[in-house]
């Protein structure tokens, strides 16, 4: 039986890391043991994870954020590990579902490097935290239909087995993948999505089955998601740029590419629509609106899972479509920062 280690970074989490303390203790296989890497705190985040039973490490003079963080208490706990031992990395404001890590061990199956969570919102957070909690439930149902492969091991939670890290760490010594010398690269924004193309550059699976459910916060200010998927965005954008054209970000690429299509289309059916009320003569045609209607069958049947007033809030199709807009315009601001050379910087969300 592996030995199990839970690893959880967290900066000024004192309100939140008892919670996912808590729910590793409900675990079906609970982790022989919970360590928090107390990153920079203002707050009380290392006395009351210790009252929750976690052993709590400090970082040292880090200034490379949860990478680094992670980096530095790696170097400590892995000396001690086997290869074919599991080592557990979460989020301070995640609560894991009771079935994460059994679920985990399970799908751990030879050529499988790194099982990730599938991440749900939380409640809160008034109509901007429904619409991400709708967002999340349809990638949630893409992940299924797609037989569970992950093409990002969350940053929420994600499980990987020791000697896989490790043969992430040499090749980064080696020179065969880049982002700095050790687990976690220091060059990336997204270290989640970065990590799941390293694990998938060595030949490994990565995989997100059932039961390793996860519920993480919603952002509930415009600011704070801009500034969230501006990090995701241009994070995934500069992995793609840095690992260039190879088998593994193949479809990455070409993904990005159909957001851009996606952003145009969209912008020329308002320039249309826009242009034909302009007129005064705006036309119907029933074949057009049977087809607006197959998309809002679409966002409703998607939307099932996130409950009723989710289906309702899609029926309407406007806001949503909204929402669509704003992430269209965190994808062109950072392209357009990237042709610029403007460097991104991490702000807490």
């Amino acid at each position: 039986m592996p030995h199990i280690v839970a690893l959880i970074p967290a900066h000024d989490e004192a309100d939140r890391i008892a919670a996912a303390l808590e729910a590793l203790n409900r675990q079906e296989r609970v982790p022989d043991s919970v360590h928090v890497v107390a990153d920079n705190c203002s707050d009380d985040t290392a006395a009351v994870a210790a009252r929750h039973g976690a052993h709590v490490v400090e970082s040292e003079e880090n200034r490379h954020k949860k990478a680094g963080a992670l980096n530095q208490a790696l170097d400590r706990i892995l000396p001690e590990l086997a290869d074919d031992d599991l080592l557990l990395v979460q989020d301070a404001d995640t609560a894991l579902s009771p079935t994460f890590v059994t679920s985990a061990m399970e799908a751990m199956i030879p050529g499988v490097g790194a099982v990730g969570g599938i991440f749900y919102g939380e409640p809160g957070g008034g109509l901007l935290g429904l619409l991400q909690r709708i967002e999340f439930h349809r990638y949630a149902r893409e992940i299924t239909r797609r037989r569970h492969r992950a093409d990002v091991l969350t940053g929420t939670a994600t499980m990987f087995r020791v000697a896989t890290l490790r043969q992430i760490k040499q090749a980064r010594l080696d020179g065969r993948i880049g982002g700095g010398i050790s687990y976690y690269s220091l060059a990336s924004l997204t270290e989640d999505d970065e990590m799941t193309k390293a694990v998938r550059t060595l030949g490994y699976r990565t995989v997100s089955p059932e039961g390793c459910e996860v519920v993480t916060e919603v952002m509930t200010t415009v600011p704070k998601l801009w500034h969230q998927r501006m990090r995701w965005q241009r994070g995934a954008l500069e992995n793609l740029r840095d690992y260039g054209w190879t088998p593994v970000t193949a479809p990455y690429i070409l993904r990005q590419a159909c957001m851009g299509l996606s952003v145009l289309f969209l912008a020329l059916y308002l320039l249309f629509t826009a242009w034909m009320f302009a007129r005064g003569r705006p036309e119907f045609s029933r074949f057009w609106i049977a087809i607006g209607l197959v998309f809002v069958a679409e966002k409703v049947v998607t939307a099932r899972r996130a409950g009723w007033r989710s289906q309702l809030l899609a029926a309407t199709l406007a806001v949503e479509l909204l929402y669509d807009m704003f992430q269209h315009a965190v994808y062109l601001r950072s392209l357009w920062d990237m042709a610029r050379r403007r460097e991104e910087r991490w702000q807490t969300t």
